[in-house]
């Protein structure tokens, strides 16, 4: 476990290297936190959880304490207040980590669930934190460590290709072993109808000739909602699509837009759209996870196709920040689902059409604001994982959740039909 801390340590403090002073400080976008914001969160966080109340010592800074909780002080204020400065908020991470060491070294990491909690709290920071850097646009950014990637043009998917998933029980959740968050729980069976879904996100390719058949002219392709909020805001692409729709911004740096890699930064009503100018529709939640599992045990229809160990996430997927960016979809074969299915880790968040909820038997744990406070109508359920999303945090079960309008985030979509 130390040594996972400290990997994520070292991750986080990479993101931001080429970062200025001013850049760590400033608002980039009023959806987002400034980055120093971040930094020193994560540290009031793993006090909070790993020294006061797992080591019990006091807070190191209780007068920091409301500044850096996300609930006492929402987004919309973090640029309007006194901050630490850059250097006092790594110096915070650094004096917070020594004082965990020291109680890890005095009573070890117990049951250690909440050691890999706040270590996957880090983890998504981190991808909160790519958000803000692709609104940023930083011209000179550059992240430390970056791997080389999977890039050709194959063409030989654009997301409209489906695989059939037969009817029948599926198990959904986590199970009661191991790490999972509160709203993962609790493992449950549920029947499905039998459904097609796509192979693969759908590509960029697939989304341009959306937009060229008039996809954002066409009243009768919208959500009432969706119309309004396309209209109000005067939205005629993706997030990242310049307005000719020929390139994309990926953390400071135009290129030319690739039809093989998947859309991204679009909101829940712009798939939602796309879906309905092709005659699909957007998957449920439950039958993402189905069509995403890797369990032939569990969700075993027919017998596994490719003779195959289960894929690793970390080996198989476009996870862990590889290349700062998508990849072209299927660029990771190995990684095909029980059903044959691609890119369900990784690469993009995938949009589905189920509100958050909690499951049955849903138990607020370890605190009630993580999942409880969010649950209703107003959020949508995003499955699957991005680029920049990290190997612990992507799993099948993991269940990420946003407003429809929201599309800072590395989102995508994969479109479904009842079979």
């Amino acid at each position: 476990m130390v040594r996972a801390l400290e990997e994520g340590r070292r991750r986080t403090l990479a993101l931001v290297a080429s970062v200025s002073e001013a850049d760590l400080e400033r608002v980039h976008n009023p959806l987002m936190s400034p980055l120093v914001w971040d930094l020193a969160h994560i540290a009031a966080y793993e006090d909070l959880w790993l020294a006061h109340r797992y080591g019990e010592r006091p807070l190191l800074h209780e007068d920091l304490a409301a500044t850096y909780d996300a609930f006492e002080t929402p987004r919309a204020l973090r640029g309007d207040i006194e901050l630490l400065g850059p250097d006092a908020a790594r110096s915070y991470l650094s004096d917070v980590r020594a004082r965990v060491l020291e109680v890890i070294d005095e009573r070890g990491v117990g049951d250690g669930l909440l050691h890999e909690m706040v270590l996957r709290h880090e983890h998504q920071h981190n991808e909160t934190m790519f958000q803000t850097l692709q609104l940023a646009s930083l011209p000179d950014y550059e992240l430390a460590g970056r791997r080389p990637e999977p890039d050709s043009r194959s063409g030989a998917h654009t997301g409209l290709e489906l695989v059939e998933v037969p009817a029948g029980p599926c198990t959904i959740g986590a199970p009661a072993d191991g790490f999972a968050y509160d709203n993962e729980r609790s493992r449950h069976h549920v029947e499905l109808d039998a459904f097609r879904i796509g192979r693969t996100p759908v590509t960029n390719g697939a989304y341009l000739r959306f937009v060229q058949d008039g996809g954002y002219e066409r009243r009768e392709w919208w959500c009432e909602e969706g119309w309004s909020w396309k209209e109000e805001f005067a939205i005629t692409g993706p997030g990242a699509w310049t307005e000719d729709h020929t390139a994309e911004s990926r953390l400071g740096h135009i290129e030319p837009l690739h039809p093989d890699r998947p859309v991204v930064h679009v909101t829940w009503y712009e798939a939602d759209a796309f879906a309905r100018a092709r005659g699909v529709r957007l998957p449920t939640e439950f039958e993402w996870e189905k069509a995403a599992s890797w369990d032939e045990q569990t969700h075993a229809a027919r017998p596994y196709p490719w003779g195959r160990r289960r894929p690793v996430p970390g080996l198989h997927a476009n996870l862990d920040q590889r290349g700062c960016g998508t990849v072209p979809v299927g660029a990771y074969p190995a990684g095909a689902s029980f059903y044959g299915c691609l890119d369900m880790i990784g690469n993009v968040w995938e949009w589905t059409t189920s509100t958050f909820d909690g499951y049955p038997g849903f138990v607020a744990h370890p605190y009630r604001e993580y999942s409880e406070v969010f649950f209703g109508e107003e959020y949508l359920v995003l499955r699957g994982g991005s680029w920049a999303t990290r190997t612990s945090v992507a799993t099948t079960t993991f269940r990420n959740w946003d407003y429809p309008q929201r599309r800072q985030i590395f989102a995508g979509f994969r479109v479904a039909s009842d079979a």
